[in-house]
């Protein structure tokens, strides 16, 4: 097995093999276009995302300055936004649903490292996939962790650290991210501000 196969299998992978630098190389070359790119130009930059990405709908948004690494194992749904400043490091895919809402400053992290100090001294890394699934909202700074997955509808507080998959139709936050508690349906339903603004951002 090659070091790009283990690398898409979730398997401890050596991140300077040449397969993987160019597949990387090719993915910061757009990912510069796309950040040079003004974000009123809606038009070139949803077409940069479609090179750049696994999968990109032309309802989706994406705010510079943005970071990832691949972009290759990145999938976004429709109708979805990404705000500023956020970080996705994508050595294992990342699935982004239709309708969710990330606020600035949120990282995605698929990537972690052996705990083997031998092993980290080489570079070896390894990946777990994160799933944001529809309609999600993920408030400013939220942190998700490698093999995360956040279930339809929930809301994730501002500043939490997701550790652990959360279910449908929460509100969670903190560090590490617990469930506060399920969200109504007339929460669900409802255009009216509601009292978990604070925490989102």
């Amino acid at each position: 097995m090659c070091e790009l196969e283990k690398m898409l299998a979730g398997e401890v992978f050596d991140g300077n093999d040449q397969s993987i630098a160019v597949l990387r190389n090719q993915g910061q070359f757009y990912l510069t276009q796309l950040n040079q790119t003004p974000n009123s130009d809606t038009e070139q930059r949803t077409k940069i995302c479609q090179q750049l990405f696994a999968a990109f709908d032309d309802t989706s948004l994406i705010r510079s300055p943005f970071v990832c690494e691949f972009g290759s194992n990145i999938i976004i749904g429709q109708n979805t936004l990404i705000n500023f400043q956020v970080t996705i490091l994508d050595v294992s895919s990342v699935i982004i649903g239709n309708n969710v809402l990330i606020a600035p400053n949120v990282q995605l992290y698929t990537a972690s490292h052996p705990l083997n100090t031998k092993q980290r001294r080489k570079w070896e890394v390894y990946g777990k996939p994160i799933v944001i699934e529809d309609d999600v909202w993920l408030g400013g700074g939220v942190i998700v962790c490698p093999g995360v997955k956040i279930g339809q509808g929930s809301v994730i507080g501002a500043g939490a650290v997701v550790t652990q998959s959360i279910p449908e139709g929460v509100l969670a936050a903190g560090n590490p991210c617990r469930i506060i508690r399920s969200l109504t349906e007339e929460e669900m339903n409802t255009s009216a501000p509601n009292d978990v603004t604070a925490m989102t951002g």
